[in-house]
């Protein structure tokens, strides 16, 4: 299971945003696990994710310990090799993509590897199990969110709902997308900066930027 199941949007919405998971299981594969998933981070470095995240530390973009203000007054970014040096153990480690091609050769370099931990590929589900294909994977299982349930009056707008969704572990609330779309609306800050700003929240590393800066553009 994996909490990027719940990004909300229509399909047209969700065609830049790819997410790929390493793990290992518990009491099965993990002991030694730490240096293949360090191996599984090097490997997606040569394809240049959007964002690069281990669950346990965070991802490119990191919170800060100064004053809110401090996140505006300098554009600051993991190295994206810290993030591999920083896997110390059993951990997930996730690779963010906005475009397929180098999805798909990264899913090619996997297969080749053949580090025996478990791989998820998030996103559109059938185009997902196209591209797999393509790097000669067949998909083992396949995972759906049922969406939301309930007085669905009380929910934000869809605008709101795409970024907030984009952390599915609840650390982006509405208020704060709404924030920053009001933001962007007025001029005040640029759809880049915003994105960049809320990836910051983001604990396991899984905010595609790219999508949140367009939404933010578009919203």
């Amino acid at each position: 299971m994996t909490n990027t199941l719940h990004r909300y949007g229509a399909p047209e919405t969700l065609v830049d945003d790819y997410i790929v998971f390493a793990m290992a299981a518990r009491g099965i594969n993990d002991r030694g696990s730490g240096e293949k998933l360090r191996r599984f981070t090097e490997i997606a470095l040569r394809r240049r994710p959007i964002n690069l995240g281990d669950a346990t530390k965070g991802g490119i973009f990191r919170s800060s310990r100064l004053n809110p203000l401090a996140h505006w007054r300098r554009r600051r970014r993991l190295a994206r090799e810290a993030i591999r040096a920083g896997v110390s153990g059993p951990t997930v480690v996730s690779a963010v993509f906005d475009r397929e091609e180098p999805l798909v050769a990264f899913l090619k370099d996997l297969r080749e590897a053949d580090l025996g931990l478990s791989i998820n590929v998030s996103g559109l589900t059938g185009r997902a199990a196209e591209l797999a294909r393509e790097a000669g994977i067949t998909r083992h299982s396949v995972e759906y969110s049922l969406g939301f349930f309930g007085n669905l009056d009380r929910l934000p707008d869809r605008a709101t709902l795409c970024l907030s969704t984009m952390c599915g572990h609840g650390m982006l609330s509405f208020g704060f997308a709404r924030k920053m779309l009001d933001w962007v609306r007025a001029g005040r800050r640029s759809p880049e900066e915003c994105s960049e700003n809320m990836a910051r929240f983001c604990s396991c590393g899984v905010f595609n930027t790219t999508r949140a800066a367009r939404i933010l553009r578009e919203g």
